[in-house]
């Protein structure tokens, strides 16, 4: 990145954001990149928006292919409040790609409805094959989703010191444009939350896979092609994790690509009031397929201290065991100012396999120091 501007900010109520930034070329992979994101959004009332965005990359210099020369995307989004609980939603985008012909679409329609007892969605996504976000990403090329949500929260009076419960359907589907279905999972599951904040999910789930080409989960365990239904239970257990103290387990099985998994996540909270907070997570998967078994474990320890509400230090480090030892280390420092400008100072380190502990040094570290501060040009 060469340099880069940025002007945000809020009139009346019309929010306007823009960015442009340029980046340098880099031989034999790349031309050098100017990028510019431009947001406009407008709030009406109950509840109800309207905005639109564009975004652009343009090459330039000597190592411009023909598909690299241009990249733009362009959408419109808008919400709709209906009475004091309902809403109607959705955004249309397009994006135009030299070389790409016909559907470079996405959109999405919703509506929702949520009361204190009841919560109510449904919603149909649509992505077209030729829909290309370059400044961007895609979880998922070319698809249709539909997905539904019907939930119920109810209060008993006196019953068992219960606080709540809350049963509740969710369907989400992923199709191909012909007709392929991708993915698909029915979870049908019932919360329940007690007055002193223990609570219980349990639920089970329907899920449907589609593979169209072989592919390696892990080295050496493939996961041929075949249409996988299963079956799969889960069960979560915390307790209260707003006191000083707390301690969460989920446990799930049940079928997996034509074989089995046995999967136990559990993590540990300690909370010195707003000063001190640490998270201790370890999850540990357990696989058995017809090509092949592996177990796996991450543990992922989180750390953050609050010296003042506008100084404080945070670290992330995680591990994992799959395939090779992997350590990856987050240390991030921040003085904020308002608006969530200020300083920021963030130290990144990745080492694989005996890395950790060797005198070679760390297998990819980075530094970093960014100050920003906010100004009204209006005053």
């Amino acid at each position: 990145i060469l340099a880069g501007a940025r002007l945000s900010g809020k009139v009346g109520s019309t929010g306007i954001g823009v960015l442009n930034m340029q980046t340098r070329a880099v031989d034999g992979l790349t031309p050098a990149n100017y990028f510019t994101v431009a947001r406009v959004s407008h709030e009406l009332p109950n509840r109800s928006n309207v905005g639109a965005i564009f975004v652009n990359r343009a090459a330039t210099g000597d190592l411009i292919g023909e598909a690299e020369r241009w990249n733009r995307t362009y959408g419109v989004d808008g919400r709709w409040g209906i009475g004091q609980y309902g809403e109607v939603s959705g955004f249309a985008a397009g994006t135009d790609t030299p070389g790409i012909e016909g559907d470079q679409y996405a959109y999405r329609v919703g509506t929702a409805y949520n009361s204190p007892a009841w919560r109510l969605s449904g919603e149909y996504t649509e992505v077209g094959e030729g829909f290309n976000p370059e400044v961007g990403f895609l979880a998922r090329e070319a698809y249709r989703k539909p997905s539904l949500l019907v939930s119920y929260a109810y209060r008993p009076r006196g019953f068992l010191g219960l606080q709540e419960l809350r049963p509740h359907v969710f369907y989400r589907g992923f199709w191909k444009p012909d007709g392929f279905q991708e993915s698909g999972r029915l979870h049908l599951s019932s919360n329940i939350e007690w007055k002193n904040s223990w609570n219980v999910h349990a639920s089970a789930n329907l899920t449907h896979e589609g593979v169209l080409e072989p592919f390696e989960m892990v080295e050496g365990v493939w996961v041929p092609p075949g249409v996988y239904e299963h079956t799969q239970a889960d069960i979560r257990v915390n307790t209260d994790l707003s006191a000083p103290l707390s301690y969460a387990v989920d446990l799930e099985a049940g079928g997996f690509f034509g074989g089995d998994i046995l999967a136990i996540t559990q993590g540990l909270r300690w909370r010195i009031g707003d000063i001190f907070f640490t998270d201790t997570e370890w999850e540990y998967n357990d696989v058995r397929l017809p090509g092949g078994a592996f177990k796996a474990n991450r543990v992922r320890v989180r750390l953050s201290c609050n010296f003042t509400p506008n100084i404080y230090l945070q670290a992330l480090l995680q591990y994992s065991d799959v395939e090779t030892d992997f350590w990856s280390t987050n240390v991030r420092f921040g003085w904020l100012d308002r608006g969530g400008t200020g300083l920021f100072v963030v130290y990144n380190e990745t080492r694989e396999d005996d890395e950790f502990l060797s005198r070679f040094g760390p297998r990819d570290r980075s530094f970093t120091i960014k100050f920003s501060r906010m100004f009204d040009l209006l005053k």
